[in-house]
């Protein structure tokens, strides 16, 4: 898995000689697999991307095609990250950092809100079709028999109508045997075998008891069946036109979120590193890409390069389970975990 930590030095003279020490080990050692500049613009002086890729994951029912959708400006999230550009027309750089936050809150607001209504009326749709494709599926005691059994089968009328018997294969013999005495209403000669099931007719107002026997009579309408059958339908195709929509309101908005957490990234940096080093501004922002099996490494090689900053500084993990962006520990840099994991709902 990949990391990227968003690390922070100002430009002194020590500090710069360091960063191309680091650039060398980096090359040498392959600690990390790329180490670039990470552009801040100068500024003046809780993100549900999380939520948008589970809910990516239950609609599109595949992790792969959550890491094929999930797409920042059109590009993958690394390539986004390495080439990473502040989009001035979106957040302005004229404004003040508290503008700034405030436009992407709101932004990402408005997107966890129409996430929880579009999610609620899909999921509301999915769940009503498969409660009724639950209901027609089964054993021959449930299912739906309009494949099988022809309207013209049946025998309704004001005197008699028509019962739909399951007999268990075993039992099979015992029903031919005993079938017509089971009830004094039932026509003699009237069962139908060519089904899965038994038709026999009986009159109107009494059915076939089946009492100690291996038999069971079904409650059973054709048209209700095929009502039933048509709101499938119709669901179905609803669902699938609503997960077009879906999906793709997913795939934009998604953009539009890890674009903000991005660029909200940029803007802690941009305050830490002011609060950090002071003014007048003078710092530099890296991006290195390195994965779980060098972290340790690449900390103590940090830790060992930009000790001048601050000889007190401690080396501890800086990860953390929430997704994004965390600073858990004091480091002699700037130092923010931005985990690839925040694809890994699972």
């Amino acid at each position: 898995m990949t990391d990227f930590w968003l690390i922070s030095v100002p430009l002194d003279k020590t500090s710069l000689t360091s960063v191309e020490k680091l650039k060398r080990t980096i090359a040498k050692t392959n600690l990390a697999s790329s180490c670039c500049k990470f552009s801040i613009p100068d500024l003046k002086v809780r993100i549900v991307i999380k939520k948008t890729c589970q809910c990516m994951k239950e609609v599109l029912e595949s992790s792969d095609k959550v890491l094929e959708n999930a797409l920042a400006n059109g590009v993958d999230l690394m390539n986004f990250m390495i080439k990473f550009q502040w989009d001035k027309a979106k957040y302005p750089t004229s404004l003040t950092l508290s503008s700034l936050a405030e436009i992407i809150n709101k932004e990402v607001s408005q997107v966890e809100a129409e996430l929880k209504s579009r999610s609620a009326a899909y999921n509301s749709v999915k769940a009503s079709l498969q409660n009724l494709e639950h209901k027609l599926d089964g054993n021959l005691q449930t299912c739906s028999l309009n494949d099988v059994v022809r309207k013209e089968d049946l025998v309704v009328s004001e005197y008699l109508t028509t019962l739909l018997v399951v007999v268990a294969r075993g039992s099979y013999s015992q029903w031919e045997r005993s079938y017509e005495s089971l009830s004094k209403f039932v026509v003699p000669r009237s069962k139908n075998t060519q089904y899965s099931q038994i038709c026999v007719v009986c009159l109107n107002y009494q059915s076939v008891a089946s009492g100690p026997h291996r038999f069971f009579v079904r409650d059973y309408s054709f048209d209700l069946e095929e009502q039933k059958q048509r709101e499938i339908m119709q669901l179905s195709f609803h669902k699938k036109e609503q997960y077009g929509i879906f999906v793709r309101w997913l795939k934009v908005n998604f953009s539009e979120v890890f674009v903000a957490w991005i660029h909200l990234k940029a803007l802690r940096v941009f305050v830490e590193s002011v609060l950090r080093y002071g003014l007048p501004v003078n710092y530099q922002a890296l991006l290195l890409q390195t994965d779980r099996k060098h972290s340790k490494k690449l900390k103590e090689e940090l830790a060992s390069l930009f000790v001048h900053l601050d000889p007190t500084a401690s080396i501890t993990d800086v990860s953390c389970d929430i997704p994004g962006l965390c600073q858990q520990e004091y480091f002699s840099y700037i130092c923010f975990h931005i985990s690839t994991n925040v694809l890994d709902i699972s």
